[in-house]
């Protein structure tokens, strides 16, 4: 688990951070769903992406039942690695879970259409492992994010 691929930033107003981001820093950024309602933000950047996704939605897919709150010590920030199968993604779970990680959500099918899970480190921090069939990968392991 040498690597990081997605940093998601829980977001208040996506249409203000999506133009703060895109038209007030430059950032080339993908928008899936309405400019004037976006689903999710992803940043086209070199390396480790970014993404924008609502804070109130974020906190109900870490866990639906119990979400985090955002005045708790959740900053709405969740770290990703992006597997290339199911199997990848219990692998990663399993050595989470022998490090210690506080299993948040075991993985399973979610709504939209992949397998993920949420482990938190030791300070908090909130970790998705997920894999999506969709997804494409560039030789450095890098998640390929492209229109749909």
């Amino acid at each position: 688990m040498n690597r990081l691929n997605l940093i998601t930033l829980g977001v208040k107003d996506m249409v203000e951070s999506l133009r703060f981001y895109r038209e007030g820093l430059g950032f080339e950024v993908i928008v899936y769903g309405e400019e004037t309602n976006p689903d999710v933000i992803f940043f086209n950047n070199g390396g480790t992406k970014i993404s924008l996704f609502p804070i109130d939605r974020l906190v109900k897919d870490i866990n639906e039942a119990n979400p985090p709150a955002i005045d708790n010590g959740f900053n709405g920030i969740t770290l990703a690695y992006n597997g290339k199968s199911k199997e990848e993604v219990d692998q990663v779970f399993d050595l989470a879970k022998k490090a210690g990680a506080k299993i948040v959500k075991e993985p399973e099918t979610v709504f939209w259409g992949g397998y993920s899970g949420y482990f938190q480190d030791p300070n908090g921090y909130y970790w998705e492992v997920a894999y999506g069939d969709m997804w494409q990968f560039d030789d450095n392991d890098m998640l390929i994010i492209t229109n749909n």
